[in-house]
């Protein structure tokens, strides 16, 4: 996914401590990390916010697994589409919970109509409840592990060491989407995708299971005005401040 670009200086200037070179800054993070702490860092925000490319940085960074967890809801969201299975069941969905595999690279995972499945099936109790230990099993793995979705945080790992809540403009989220889809060869209009960006920002936020909120502990990175070099380095300047603040 690409940031919107932008011509100002990263924020913050350097992307860690001024008086430290990152891959400096980053072996005195794995030296004095003892090899039993249980690093979790938790990266919740909307659709098209950047939290999944922050989340892969920060797990390539600290060195730790990462999880998508939006690309479980994917997955089933695929196997219904391919069953020809009706995702406003919510029996036939959660079925489709049942020996779940995929390749993550699939580019399917990534479609239009799998992301609308996937973001409506995704209000189901059940469905949600499916898959909540498999996500919490990859949470508590020894070590720590990045995982990033919409209720990391408050739901699958209340007690992460870090969350961030990566946000931006509906607008730019919609952007940045149109080039996504763009790149891939995918025919798209602005005011469709702007729209399609709200109604998944009032179904998460609005669903009675596991809403998109920010949580209470979680510190705000809006993107918007970022780009993906700012941001991620700004993502890491803030875990780095948290972990040393602990």
């Amino acid at each position: 996914m690409t940031f919107v670009a932008d011509q100002r200086p990263a924020f913050g200037g350097a992307p860690c401590h001024r008086d430290m070179a990152l891959s400096k800054r980053r072996n005195k993070m794995a030296r004095d990390r003892a090899p039993t702490d249980n690093l979790v860092i938790a990266v919740d925000g909307p659709a098209a916010s950047g939290k999944g490319t922050i989340a892969r940085a920060l797990a390539r960074h600290f060195g730790l697994p990462h999880m998508d967890t939006g690309l479980l809801y994917r997955a089933v969201a695929l196997k219904l589409w391919r069953w020809g299975g009706d995702p406003g069941n919510e029996f036939e969905t959660l079925r489709a919970c049942n020996d779940l595999g995929f390749a993550p690279d699939d580019p399917e995972l990534r479609s239009e109509p799998v992301s609308k499945i996937a973001s409506s099936i995704s209000a189901y109790p059940t469905v949600r409840a499916a898959l909540l230990e498999r996500q919490q099993a990859f949470a508590r793995q020894p070590g720590g592990a990045v995982l990033d979705g919409r209720d990391i945080g408050t739901v699958i790992a209340p007690d992460a060491a870090v969350k961030l809540f990566v946000t931006a403009s509906a607008e730019v989220r919609a952007q940045r989407r149109m080039r996504e889809l763009m790149a891939r060869g995918m025919p798209a209009h602005y005011d469709d995708v702007l729209g399609d960006i709200r109604s998944r920002d009032e179904r998460d936020s609005g669903r009675a299971v596991a809403p998109l909120r920010q949580a209470e502990d979680a510190i705000l990175l809006d993107t918007s005005e970022l780009d993906v070099d700012q941001a991620i380095a700004e993502a890491i300047r803030l875990v780095e401040e948290r972990i040393a603040a602990a």
